[in-house]
């Protein structure tokens, strides 16, 4: 190895570009999640699959002994990776990590009279969940773990019961904190059972068995187990976390332990001698299993533990792991020194930042680094404005993914070390669920709830990390999150409290959820409906596998599916207006009359999510009732030109229960306030908009001039009391933006970025409705729209729900499908409130102040009443 500069292995720097290319223009801090595989392990890899025929190991040809031989060697190498004395360890190939302690859970269940199960507090989520199997349970934190280890036995007595398994993190993967590898020995000594003969473990007497999960230890630090008199009983890693391929995980099992797989009872393919299936008898022998039937007869543990076919050319790919990461680092050794100079650095950045007014923007979870006790490569924080307010975990996602950093936020996993972290009780995590919270998802709950996050940012650095990639991070959380004075650097509101010499300068619908926009011709009236402007995202895209929403923020593409609403033929026309030539003129119809017998009996519930980071099956934290085409003609269009296996589905107006969604828009705090600072009247907030429900029949769509509405006439009570429905958007009936408020922020990109750079468009917001005063007259102020209460158009009167909160999809380009920094970047810098961007303004229909034209006609029996319609042109007075 050479280059080394101190701890820090600058020769990563000369090999990265190289090596890992996948990096290009990309900061990668999430390296306790997986790790990054080199281009040499790939290559190496590809040309051992081409030089050597592998068969199943589960056979006698040449190829499947050459699998078998290979298999054996690389568990060996493997074993001395650890330096674990194959005499005193046995490895057993797993899934991942999960799949090993599910393995050990399996052996500890079916023991005579089940077991005890202690826990760290700090344990990952798959150790938590081995207490479901226990007869009894126990989550310790360090100090009563160490109390245990000097002989205070802690409350976890169960009749009958004479093992117990305690399961600890070598190293926390929430915030990098370690562990005391002593512990297994010591906890040994509680009940004598540090005679390793095997009879112990049959004898009527208590043990005290380890499970150590090592898969974030063994990341980035040598995991020794040479001495096998003190090591864990189990020890879990994961190999894609250590090398970045293969996806493989390794139980590492000490020899005195292996007669607890005794009582196991599972077995599979390659796990059995014989096995009789009769309807006379069953019977089967496992392989090296006790009793009168077999013996061991020289099997080792793994043979019996890796039931089915091995996965032979994961363990290939190890083999051209190991190699390839000696070649690249040199020891782990080094690759430890490496991260912790690097998590120093990171951790001392992170402490020198502060507000103009001497606070800290960095709140930090993750032990000091300059002391002993500093732990793993892994910094865990939270960030806090100028005022120590929290900064809001999914609107910083957003703005870390636009700019291309890779980490990890939320609970990680690690539900005991968040929760200790973050002072969080057990009806505090309650109430979060019931108020939609989820792990692993970014809609349906916030993330600050009565003044305390929710989840933590975790940076985590790797092998490959490089200084770049640490002082890059740092210069993003200073530009964009401290503040220089208490002041929130924002747009200033506009004095305007009545606006006229408004008009509407454009109106677009969306009929196919995140697909391209309809724009309506200017001299066509447009209905309006209860649910928002007529044929608005009333179709989406679902995968076919998980049945979830397509979204554009995953799928830019899908704006190249460009729709046209055909009254005349009564069809949804949708063209593909992609690069590929052959798509050149390709379209499909989808009939705008809702005929059953396109649809698929929706015998359960299909689920659609309009969410990205999110792996969730809902929209907006709703489960709803959709109708899938069953036309493969019109599945593979949409699966074709996307290069997604995907379904079309519909969700027309008029549904009950899951067929039926709500407005979640409301006035934001910093609207509240302003409005409440002019002596306005305050607009419906959210939670009045959710007391009741007014019932509608099914709204019919415009085509026809006798296609006429059987809206129910019932009124908003006081203007507060209805809850209103929406189709597929997102949180409202209908979104609206200010030209005056585009131009201002473009001409806050040009300030920020220069004059030469592009002007965003309008699309980009996929707005229904672009307000705008006529040609050359002056118009109300930029973003006097958060001051608004009303709009009335033409003779329709609508409410403002609320700002719109915005996230990095309006960085698609609606004509091109790329995807750019702006306008997200200097949104962030000029429309952030209470840590969320906004832009652009949500509102509904108010049936009950519509203007009749007759002078004297009752206002039920109107034609405005009876069928609302907007069109392009009309006037806007707002107030």
């Amino acid at each position: 190895m050479t280059g080394k500069m101190g701890p820090y292995n600058a020769s990563v720097e000369a090999f990265r570009e190289q090596e890992y290319s996948m990096l290009k223009d990309n900061i990668y801090l999430d390296h306790a999640g997986t790790t990054l595989y080199s281009r040499s392990l790939v290559d190496r890899f590809a040309a051992d699959m081409m030089a050597n025929l592998l068969g199943n190991p589960h056979a006698a040809s040449a190829s499947s002994q050459a699998a078998g031989h290979m298999i054996e060697d690389i568990r060996l190498r493997t074993l001395q990776f650890f330096h674990a004395d194959p005499a005193e360890f046995d490895l057993v190939f797993v899934l991942n990590a999960t799949a090993g302690a599910k393995l050990v859970t399996e052996a500890f269940r079916a023991l005579p009279g089940g077991f005890t199960y202690a826990y760290h507090q700090a344990c990952h989520t798959s150790l938590v969940g081995v207490r479901e199997e226990a007869r009894n349970a126990v989550c310790l934190p360090s100090e009563e773990v160490e109390a245990w280890a000097a002989g205070d036995i802690p409350e976890m007595e169960h009749a009958g019961v004479t093992h117990t398994l305690f399961a600890y993190p070598a190293q926390s993967n929430m915030d990098g904190r370690r562990f005391p590898f002593s512990w297994a020995h010591r906890l040994r000594n509680q009940t004598g059972s540090v005679n390793d003969k095997e009879e112990d473990v049959t004898h009527n007497k208590k043990h005290i068995w380890t499970l150590l999960d090592a898969a974030a230890y063994a990341a980035t630090s040598p995991l020794n187990l040479s001495n096998a008199a003190t090591a864990p009983d189990f020890t879990l890693v994961s190999f894609y976390k250590i090398f970045g391929f293969p996806d493989l995980g390794g139980l590492i099992v000490r020899r005195p332990a292996e007669p607890l797989f005794d009582s196991r009872r599972y077995f599979g393919g390659g796990t059995v001698d014989m096995v009789v299936c009769a309807p006379q008898e069953q019977w089967h022998a496992t392989k090296g299993g006790y009793g009168s039937d077999s013996n061991r007869n020289g099997y080792a543990l793994h043979d019996r533990l890796e039931d089915g076919t091995l996965p032979v050319h994961n363990i290939a790919a190890l083999g051209a792991a190991l190699d390839t990461h000696a070649a690249l680092f040199g020891s782990m050794s080094c690759i430890s020194a490496h991260a912790s100079f690097l998590a120093d650095r990171l951790h001392h950045g992170l402490v020198a930042l502060h507000h103009g007014n001497g606070s800290p923007v960095c709140h930090i979870y993750s032990p000091d680094r300059n002391t002993e006790d500093a732990g793993g490569p892994i910094v865990a924080f939270n960030l806090q404005n100028a005022r120590g307010a929290w900064i809001s975990l999914a609107e910083f996602d957003k703005l870390a993914t636009l700019k291309k950093i890779h980490l990890r936020t939320g609970g990680v996993c690690n539900p005991g070390g968040v929760t200790a972290a973050l002072g969080l009780a057990p009806w505090e995590l309650r109430r979060n669920f019931s108020r939609g919270l989820r792990c692993g998802s970014d809609e349906g709950g916030d993330d600050i709830v009565a003044g305390k996050p929710t989840g933590i940012i975790r940076v985590s650095l790797g092998a490959m990390s490089t200084i770049g990639d640490v002082d890059r991070f740092l210069t993003f959380l200073n530009e964009f999150y401290r503040d220089d004075s208490l002041e929130i650097t924002a747009t200033p509101f506009t004095k305007d409290t009545k606006a006229d010499n408004l008009v509407i300068a454009s109106i677009n619908v969306y009929p196919i959820k995140s697909c391209g926009a309809f724009e309506v011709p200017h001299d066509m009236r447009w209905a309006v409906r209860p649910e928002g402007l007529a044929w608005d995202r009333e179709w989406c895209l679902v995968h076919r596998g998980t049945r979830r929403a397509l979204s554009q923020k995953q799928y830019p593409k899908m704006v190249l599916l460009r729709p046209v609403l055909d009254f005349e033929q009564g069809v949804l026309r949708v063209s593909y207006a992609g690069p590929r030539a052959e798509w050149a003129g390709r379209e499909v119809t989808v009939p705008l009359s809702n005929n059953p017998a396109m649809f698929k009996v929706p015998s359960t519930t299909t689920t659609v999510s309009a969410s990205s980071k999110s792996r969730s099956s809902r929209v907006c934290g709703e489960e709803i009732a959709a109708q899938v085409y069953t036309s493969d003609k019109i599945n593979d269009f949409f699966s074709q030109a996307l290069g997604i296996p995907c379904l079309l589905a519909r969700f027309p107006p008029g549904g009950q229960g899951t067929s039926m969604r709500h407005s979640k828009a409301h006035l934001q705090k910093y609207q509240r306030q302003t409005v409440k600072s002019r002596g306005l009247p305050s607009p419906p907030d959210s939670d009045s908009e959710r007391t009741s429900c007014h019932g509608h029949s099914n709204m019919s769509r415009i085509s026809e001039p006798d296609d006429t509405s059987n809206e129910d006439n019932s009124r908003d009570s006081a203007a507060t009391r209805q809850r209103r429905r929406i189709l597929l958007s997102n949180e409202s009936p209908i979104l609206a933006i200010h030209m005056a408020s585009l131009r201002e922020l473009n001409r806050a990109i040009k300030q920020e970025n220069g004059q030469s750079s592009p002007d965003v468009d309008a699309a980009v917001f996929r707005a229904n409705i672009v307000l705008d005063s006529p040609a050359g007259e002056q118009g109300p102020s930029p973003y006097a729209e958060d001051a608004w209460s009303k709009l009335r158009i033409g003779q329709q009167s609508f409410k403002l729900l609320g700002a719109c909160r915005r996230c990095h999809m309006v960085c698609v380009n609606q004509e091109t499908a790329i995807k750019s920094d702006e306008p997200f970047v200097t949104l962030t810098k000029t429309r952030r409130f209470d840590g969320k961007v906004f832009f652009g303004t949500h509102m509904g229909h108010d049936p009950s102040n519509v203007d009749p034209t007759d002078g004297g006609a009752d206002v039920l029996d109107t034609p405005e009443k009876q069928f609302p319609t907007i069109m392009v042109g009309e006037s806007v007075a707002a107030e």
